[in-house]
This record gives structure tokens, C-alpha cells and sequence, in this order.
């Protein structure tokens, strides 16, 4: 990738919409470049994350990791870690508050599946993207649901993140129902839905036309407890100092 600016790479007839869906096999594809072992131990990293610490009400249902890169000379560079923040008027629920999120392991933070990601939907964002002046956020989340509980993906319901682009990339989904991803317009009329049920099925929207929300999870009939494990990607400007926020 250059640093020369990038323009979405969907058609002049489709570069309207304000999302864009891609296949499991569509990222399949572009993980071709990295053997089984190395897309495996990137899916695992999902265990063990701690719990979200900034949950409302005590709930235990989601954990998080976060990380922060930047591009240099059309490399990938990690940035230390900072807190990760919203305004209430973005996030009513956890907004307004420094979140300081346990980093990302540093394998894979430097492993080449999750730049691999980035760049997959750096290149095809619902817009134009320059990389250098764009920062990039990666959270990994798992929300788990119970029978004494549903899990919530979105517990701020319908909201926007804040950010020019944000791709939402599926990554594991066991036993449970649920888990709609829904898209509205800016006046929250609806556009789009869909459930992302495959591994790398994933959606990249642009935050600043719609708004989004997703339905709550549940364990699927016979079980007790499913799984939803996410990987978000968020792409924003980056502020006069050059560092990603």
C-alpha cells in the first residue's frame, strides 16, 4: 500500500452506498497468503481476554482487547497504548470516559493475518481512504451468552462509533442465536441487516452515513452457554501530531 490516497475499490455504480459486505471466501482469499498455523493462532487469541472492565452494571459478558497503528511509508507501525475514548454524545452508555483497554498480545499485533485485515479493508472502504493521515483502532471483543443471561454485541443499542470507516469482521460464532448486524440511515430509518454466520464474513461501513446496532445473542436450544467473537477495525484521521487516538 503507498501512501498515495485510496480510492474505494467497488465500482462508480455502487460507490454510493455507505457499506460495504464481503464473503467468507472473499477474505479467505486474501488470507491465502498465510499458512493454517498462522491464521489459527491468530483465531485463538480470542481466549482468555479479560473481561471488559468499563461494563455497566458489573455485566461480564464481553471481553476486549485494543491496539493502535498508523501507516509510514506504507508500512504498518504500532502505536504505544493510550486509552481509547468516545464522547457521550457518540456513545451515550460508555461514552465520555478514557477506556484503557488491555493491549493486544504482541504476536498479534505484529503478525502479518492481522495487517492482512487492515489492508484488505483499508482498500476497500465505502469512500476514499489516505493512509497517511488515517489512524487505525483494532479491537478484539467476545461477547458470551448464557441461559442466565443473553449477551449484548451492542449495548448501546442503535450508534455510531465515531470514526470515519469501521469494519466488522466475524471470527468465531458457537452456539448461539441471535446477533443481527443492522444498519440505518443518518435518520435512523432502516437500510440494511443481515447475520454474519460464517468465519470472515464481515461488513465495512462508513460511521459518519449510517448509524448501527446489533441484536442481542443467546445460547442455541440445548446448551448452555455460545460464543460470538469479533474483530472490529476502526479507520480515522489522525490528529495534528501524526499519532493515532
Amino acid at each position: 500500500m503507498t501512501t498515495e490516497a485510496i480510492r474505494s475499490q467497488s465500482s462508480a455504480a455502487d460507490i454510493n452506498p455507505p457499506y460495504r459486505y464481503f464473503s467468507d471466501e472473499e477474505l479467505g482469499q486474501a488470507l491465502d497468503v498465510h499458512t493454517a498455523s498462522e491464521i489459527k493462532l491468530f483465531l485463538e487469541s480470542w481466549e482468555e481476554m479479560p473481561v471488559d472492565a468499563y461494563m455497566k452494571d458489573g455485566a461480564d459478558y464481553r471481553r476486549r482487547r485494543h491496539g493502535l497503528f498508523h501507516f509510514s511509508g506504507g508500512e504498518l507501525v504500532q502505536d504505544p497504548p493510550r486509552a481509547f475514548h468516545q464522547s457521550a454524545e457518540v456513545n451515550s452508555l460508555h461514552g465520555g470516559v478514557d477506556r484503557h483497554f488491555p493491549p493486544l498480545a504482541d504476536d498479534v499485533a505484529a503478525g502479518g493475518v492481522l495487517h492482512t485485515l487492515i489492508r484488505f479493508f483499508a482498500e476497500r472502504v465505502p469512500g476514499d481512504l489516505d493512509p497517511a493521515t488515517t489512524g487505525v483502532g483494532v479491537h478484539q471483543i467476545r461477547i458470551t451468552a448464557t441461559r442466565d443471561a443473553k449477551g449484548l454485541p451492542a449495548p448501546e443499542g442503535v450508534h455510531e462509533d465515531g470514526h470515519h470507516y469501521v469494519a466488522q469482521v466475524l471470527m468465531r460464532r458457537t452456539d448461539v442465536e441471535g446477533g443481527e448486524s443492522q444498519l440505518y440511515d443518518r435518520d435512523r430509518r432502516p437500510l440494511h441487516s443481515t447475520t454474519l454466520l460464517r468465519r470472515f464474513e464481515s461488513i465495512v461501513i462508513d460511521d459518519r452515513r449510517v448509524f448501527h446496532g446489533v441484536s442481542a445473542i443467546e445460547p442455541a436450544s440445548g446448551v448452555r452457554q455460545g460464543v460470538r467473537d469479533m474483530l472490529l477495525i476502526d479507520y480515522f484521521p489522525l490528529p495534528a501530531d501524526g499519532s493515532a487516538d
